[in-house]
C-alpha cells in the first residue's frame, strides 16, 4: 500500500521520530503542536513560529518517548490574540481502495475508511 495524508492527529513513531502536519486556512502569527500521550497527557511541546496559509509537516523526535504507542496531536494557529481553524494531518497506509456506489473510499490502517476526497497528499 501506499501512503496517504489525511485529516486526523494520530501519530505513528517510525526510528524514534513521528510525523505529523496542519492546514492552516490563513496566515499564523504563532503555531503550536503538543504532542499527547496515550492518557491526554503532553509529553512536548513544538513552536512553530509564523506559518503561512496552506499544508505544513513537522517531525518530532520522541526521545525518552521513542516507543510509546497511542501517541497524538493537537495543532494552535494564532493571529495576534485570535484563533485561527487548523486541521491537524496524519499520514496513513492504504490497505484497499472501495468503490462503495457513487464514491471512491480508501481502506486505510489507521484511519478506517476515508473518501477520496479527504486525501490531501500521496506519498
Amino acid at each position: 500500500g501506499r501512503d496517504v495524508v489525511v485529516p486526523g492527529n494520530k501519530m505513528t513513531l517510525t526510528d524514534g521520530v513521528g510525523e505529523g502536519g496542519f492546514e492552516l486556512t490563513s496566515a499564523a502569527d504563532n503555531v503550536k503542536v503538543e504532542v499527547l500521550g496515550p492518557g491526554g497527557h503532553v509529553l512536548d511541546t513544538m513552536n512553530l513560529g509564523a506559518q503561512t496559509a496552506g499544508v505544513h509537516s513537522f517531525d518530532w523526535t520522541a526521545g525518552t518517548n521513542a516507543t510509546a504507542t497511542g501517541v497524538t496531536f493537537r495543532v494552535t494557529a494564532t493571529s495576534g490574540s485570535v484563533k485561527l481553524d487548523a486541521t491537524a494531518l496524519m499520514r496513513d497506509r492504504v490497505d484497499a481502495v472501495n468503490t462503495s456506489g457513487d464514491s471512491l473510499m480508501l481502506e486505510l490502517q489507521n484511519s478506517g475508511s476515508v473518501a477520496y476526497n479527504q486525501v490531501k497528499a500521496f506519498n
